[in-house]
């Protein structure tokens, strides 16, 4: 025994590589956390560290959600749950009634929230649907019997209807109500939503896809923004703007849940388990917006969701089955139907019609192509210029559309109506001003046209002005106006040529050829054209008619349309808002090509912190002097051996503990690792570590241990890692940030900010996009209008003999101007050709998380 410790002791102990004391670190580490050693908190105190942790740790806004730590915190609670049932069986134990049921209601709380949100959003669903109709109607008449009540419930059951009054028997005295009520119901729409929830304009969609991608908003989903979605889309819609209320139906569902899910603990502490509910809920808002529940599962997987496992699919088609159910019992329409525009078609399609259903999916992949390409031109336009401006700009577009579209008889009605007019046959006395006379049939072509020009033009200008607005409906619209024209010009065909060769298939005496499904083919084909969907399009649109018949023309519609679209760029509208808005998001079905390692992405110069050796003003200095959300941990600035990573909120945490448990000099040392545990004693060590639980209440203490909040296995890689693997990593596992070591050594981290930034660099070089030319005709535009506003402004002032002034120049402030700003109106988009984002400079990047690690 002494030979044996003399021959140990006369040899020099041989110094451990890099990798072997990272592996000895992490083994410790993991063993201590597992056995409790060194005196580390273990059992309830570690649980109760991790739900103190939670309950402070609020993800800043437009920051990411780390979903590997989120995960790892589920798992750490379940398996200390575990721990405690087996410690109580262990010793004898039995479970109580009072223990079983909080147990079993734990375990229920999913289906309790999906149930309670299903119905919520089925109530909120048919209020909003009664409530737009009689508000549209309220424009053109009244009801002489109950004013409350629309013009199809005035006249409900009658074929003459002598309840229902115009205004007036004047034309223009109707005209100029329309285009009062239109200006009133924009301008208070607007109004609240400026003054109460900015967040409540838009369709919602793309945020949505974002924040359960891990994206943080804060109050995005919040009760105002409820409250004042619910309020302000019936206003909205009412107004005339050619917006729709079935995007921000996903808005208003999701928002639901949200705050809902608040109430119950698992969700409130858990972002990852409250992303299950947010897809459930896009579902059940896709779902009693075209009264469609497997479509709207469908969309959430589609369209919404970057995660999706089999169990939210099942949560998903529960919450749509639950909301489609009580819309259905509320029966708003009083007519079985879930939506206006849903239609039965009794009649089949002949194989020649394959030639004009190939026309009508041409015409909507290119119709989605040219509303994105000029309304991203007209938003970025909008926040440039008429940021300040968001109640004026709503009003005047709202005027501006009740002018033009009063005259057009599928104009002035509401864009549901419209569709469920186009939709219908022209048999069975179906006949909506003459629709279907075919004395009428060259002058409805006309109208058809110009309503679908028309259309377009005020859908490119008005969607995303400041009140909630969605795009869905009105592309259907000018979808069914398009495919209506279509269908009576196919009929008038068949007509003037009834014994040709083509249309040899018709029956005799037989109607051959339906106009309405040509309108519902070309609404498919619209709504597939400006979204990039395709199978929840095609069972939403079976939903709609339960037919059969048409499943195989509507996949054809589709299939074209997604064809050409994808000729004009990837991704659909909500997909081009992300990337305008400037969020960190990689889309799923984007599939790149980079050829080049991780190592030329990666930030280089990292702000890290040393296991030990580091005082706690200086580990303070260094957290006040950048605002990034965590620190890789490396054993020395000269090996940068990595150790760990720790959060922002854990390592604020740990020092608002020590400074409360205990008086801590300002120069006491900080360790990230316990000192037994490492294969070297640091030097500097004055006194060995204290963890909190065994903090005395003496002054002057000189050492706090940092190790039981680290992270001891964070996720790396090696720099010659793949860019396109480092992508898929941030996509499926949802981390923040991915740390890059060498052999042990730490040599940068890359972050969503980085990938998205060398993303756009190569885009900009492959398509290369001069804005200079845009840009000054933006200016000049600005101009012009800036100088009509002045004028306008000059001549009221006159003619009231300057009692009114309407504000100031269009270029300084006014009592027109917005003193609120949605905050998204604070971001820019990502631009290749001059965003700070691909230059490097960090300070001077405004693109959001693209702000933060």
């Amino acid at each position: 025994m002494t030979a044996r410790t003399t021959s140990f002791s006369a040899q020099p102990p041989r110094r451990p590589s890099l990798p072997e004391r990272r592996i000895s670190r992490r083994l410790s580490a993991l063993s201590s956390a597992e056995h409790g050693q060194n005196g580390a908190p273990t059992g309830s105190t570690e649980q109760e560290f991790t739900e103190e942790i939670e309950k402070i740790k609020r993800y800043e806004d437009f920051t990411t959600i780390d979903w590997v730590q989120d995960a790892a915190r589920e798992q750490l609670r379940r398996r200390a749950r575990r721990k405690e049932n087996a410690g109580f069986f262990e010793r004898d134990g039995q479970l109580g009634w009072r223990r079983k049921l909080r147990d079993s209601y734990d375990a229920g709380q999913a289906w309790i929230v999906v149930t309670l949100v299903g119905a919520a959003i089925g109530l909120n669903a048919a209020f909003l649907n009664i409530v737009t109709e009689w508000l549209s109607d309220v424009k053109l008449g009244y009801c002489t019997t109950a004013f409350y009540l629309n013009e199809d419930f005035c006249c409900w059951g009658e074929d003459t209807c002598d309840d229902w009054h115009r205004w007036t028997s004047l034309w223009p005295v109707n005209y100029f109500l329309y285009f009062v009520f239109s200006i009133i119901f924009a301008l208070t729409s607007a109004s609240l939503v400026k003054a109460y929830a900015p967040y409540a304009a838009g369709s919602g969609i793309s945020e949505i896809k974002c924040i359960i991608a891990g994206f943080v908003m804060k109050g995005f989903l919040g009760f105002w923004t409820l409250l004042i979605k619910s309020i302000c889309l019936p206003l909205a819609i009412a107004s005339g703007l050619s917006v729709g209320k079935e995007g921000p139906s996903v808005h208003y569902a999701v928002c639901t849940g949200n705050v809902i899910s608040r109430f119950f603990d698992k969700y409130k502490r858990n972002a990852a388990k409250t992303r299950e509910i947010l897809s459930a809920c896009a579902a059940a808002g896709v779902a009693v917006a075209f009264g469609s529940p497997i479509g709207g599962v469908l969309f959430s997987l589609e369209e919404m969701s970057s995660y999706f496992p089999l169990k939210t699919m099942w949560r998903s088609y529960f919450c749509a089955l639950v909301a489609t159910a009580v819309l259905s019992a509320m029966n708003p329409f009083r007519t079985g139907q879930l939506v206006m525009f849903e239609v039965r078609y009794d009649r089949s399609w002949h194989f020649f019609e394959v030639i004009f259903f190939i026309f009508i999916g041409v015409f909507g992949g290119l119709y989605g192509a040219f509303v994105m390409k000029w309304n991203l031109r007209a938003m970025s336009f909008r926040k440039k210029y008429l940021s300040n401006y968001a109640v004026l700009e709503a009003t005047l577009l709202a005027a501006g559309t009740a002018l033009l579209c009063y005259p057009n008889m599928f104009l002035r009605i509401d864009m549901t109506e419209a569709m469920e007019k186009l939709f219908l046959e022209c048999e069975g006395g179906h006949d909506y001003d003459g629709l279907c006379d075919a004395k009428n049939r060259w002058s409805m072509v006309l109208s058809l046209l110009f309503a679908a020009v028309m259309r377009t033009f005020l859908v490119i200008i008005s969607y995303g002005c400041k009140v909630p607005a969605g795009i869905f409906v009105p592309s259907m619209a000018i979808g069914a106006s398009f495919g209506r024209m279509v269908g009576i010009m196919v009929q008038a065909l068949h007509e003037s040529f009834p014994h040709a060769k083509f249309f040899a298939a018709c029956e005799p005496d037989v109607p051959c050829i339906t106009p309405g499904t040509y309108a519902f083919l070309g609404a498919a084909a619209a709504l597939s054209g400006i979204m990039h969907i395709t199978v929840s399009v095609v069972v939403i649109m079976f939903e709609l008619t339960g037919a059969l018949t048409y499943i195989l023309p509507t996949m054809i519609v589709v299939g074209v349309t997604k064809a050409v679209s994808e000729r004009f760029g990837k991704g659909g509208i909500a997909d081009r808002m992300i990337w305008f808005n400037g969020f960190p998001f990689l889309d799923n079905k984007e599939e790149h090509t980079f050829g080049v390692p991780v190592s030329s992405v990666m930030t280089s110069e990292v702000t890290s912190l040393p296991s030990s050796g580091l005082n706690l003003r200086t580990l303070e200095s260094i957290m006040s002097q950048n605002k990034y959300q965590g620190f890789p941990i490396i054993e020395d600035r000269t090996t940068k051996a990595l150790i760990g990573y720790i959060g922002r909120t854990e390592l604020r945490y740990a020092i608002d503990r020590a400074k409360k448990e205990g008086f801590i000099s300002p120069d006491a040392k900080c360790f990230f690792t316990q000192p037994d545990s490492t294969a070297l004693q640091t030097p500097s060590t004055a006194a060995p570590p204290v963890t909190f639980d065994a903090i005395e209440s003496v002054g002057g203490q000189q050492s706090v241990d940092f190790s039981r909040f680290i992270d001891p296995t964070p996720l790396a890689v090696h720099p010659r890692l793949p860019l396109e693997t480092v992508m898929e990593l941030f996509k499926k596992l949802g981390p923040r940030v991915i740390l890059v070591d060498y052999r042990g050594r730490l040599a940068g981290l890359v972050t969503v900010k980085d990938c998205l930034k060398f993303q756009f660099k190569v885009e900009a070089h492959e398509t290369t996009r001069d804005d200079s030319t845009l840009d000054e005709r933006q200016e000049r535009l600005w101009d012009a209008i800036s100088r009509a506003a002045d004028w306008v402004a000059d001549r009221v002032m006159n003619v009231s003999g300057g009692r009114v002034k309407l504000g100031g120049s269009a270029r300084s402030p006014g009592l027109l101007q917005s003193e609120t700003m949605d905050p998204r109106d604070r971001l820019e988009p990502i631009r290749a050709s001059r965003h700070a984002i691909l230059d490097g400079t960090e300070d001077d990047d405004t693109g959001v998380e693209l702000q933060d690690r």
